[in-house]
């Protein structure tokens, strides 16, 4: 299995609930196809270089994680449909 990490921004206007709600789904994800989630680090809300969909402000979140390349083509996958999701980038770590 190889590193990788997901740098997430997320609608910042989402109640707490809600963006726990998102980060979980992910999480449950790489749980789900035999990954192992190593660190889930939540930056908060940061404003943005520039406006991503009209909003200058996201809520930051990094996870760090163990999987196989299935599950980085599922994560993609739900985070590019996600309505919730404003930027996302997986990269694998060496």
């Amino acid at each position: 299995m190889q590193k990788y990490e997901m740098l997430i921004l997320l609608n910042s206007e989402l109640t707490e609930e809600a963006r726990e709600a998102e980060l979980k789904k992910y999480t449950d994800i790489v749980a789900s196809m035999g990954g192992s989630v190593e660190s889930l680090d939540k930056w908060g809300v940061r404003k943005t270089s520039y406006p991503i969909r009209f909003k200058s402000e996201a809520f930051f979140a990094l996870m760090t994680f163990a999987a196989e390349g299935a599950v980085v083509a599922e994560l993609d996958r739900v985070a590019g449909i996600s309505s919730d999701v404003l930027r996302r980038m997986i990269t694998k770590l060496d």
